[in-house]
């Protein structure tokens, strides 16, 4: 598969910013914005917690696999992908082929200040949502930083700025492949 111009995907642990980032960035970029978690829960009809309960989280990333091929063969997107997502090998491929993967890097204490308490993220719903995050990102940081083609340093109140390195990374490699 070919790299599809314009696309843009934003892959990270939960909580990294990607949903923000994204809209923000398409917006700006004149792109359409997606959200693989929130196409699965428009589609389904139901909210993720939801979907682990009937089908398990395998049955949750077949799913996903599914939406992620779907729509990163769309040209010109912006693309914030679920935080497991990288853990199925045929996403990374679809991902790395058809656009600019940008890994949001955070450090598992900051995410964990941010969403450590939300009730709609079943892999948190756990005694010590920090070891999670924690076990989370010593599993997925690798993987990620395989996958991306730009690993972006996100820290605690930064948000303009990573958007703007955002954009110098994603212009300076889109002129790459020109």
């Amino acid at each position: 598969m070919e790299h599809i111009a314009g696309n843009l995907f934003l892959v990270g642990l939960m909580g990294a910013g990607k949903t923000t980032q994204g809209k923000r960035l398409a917006q700006h970029l004149n792109r359409t914005f997606f959200d693989s978690d929130q196409v699965i829960c428009e589609r389904t009809g139901v909210d993720i917690p939801t979907i682990f309960e009937m089908e398990g989280e395998a049955g949750f990333r077949n799913r996903e696999s599914n939406i992620i091929n779907e729509l990163s063969l769309l040209p010109n997107i912006v693309l914030a992908t679920g935080g497991g997502a990288v853990l199925r090998e045929q996403n990374r491929d679809y991902l790395r082929q058809r656009g600019l993967v940008v890994y949001l890097h955070v450090q598992p204490e900051t995410l964990f200040e941010r969403v450590g308490k939300d009730r709609n993220r079943p892999l948190l719903q756990v005694q010590d949502a920090l070891a999670k995050f924690r076990d989370l990102y010593r599993a997925r940081d690798a993987i990620y930083r395989e996958t991306a083609h730009i690993v972006i340093e996100v820290g605690a109140d930064d948000c303009q700025a990573t958007f703007e390195q955002i954009l110098k990374y994603a212009s300076e490699y889109e002129k790459g492949l020109a």
